[in-house]
């Protein structure tokens, strides 16, 4: 019988995939800061 790995916790393929979402979101972040000349928390209207 083959055994299986856990699918869950802090696997490497989990936590690649959490570094990619990290780059991705910094990046549109800061794009979105480009564009509209605001910072994160003015375009939320917390500042």
């Amino acid at each position: 019988m083959d055994t299986q790995e856990d699918k869950v916790g802090f696997t490497p393929f989990a936590e690649i995939l959490n570094g990619r979402l990290a780059m991705l979101g910094l990046a549109i972040g800061f794009l979105t800061e480009l564009m509209t000349g605001k910072g994160i928390l003015s375009q939320l209207g917390l500042m």
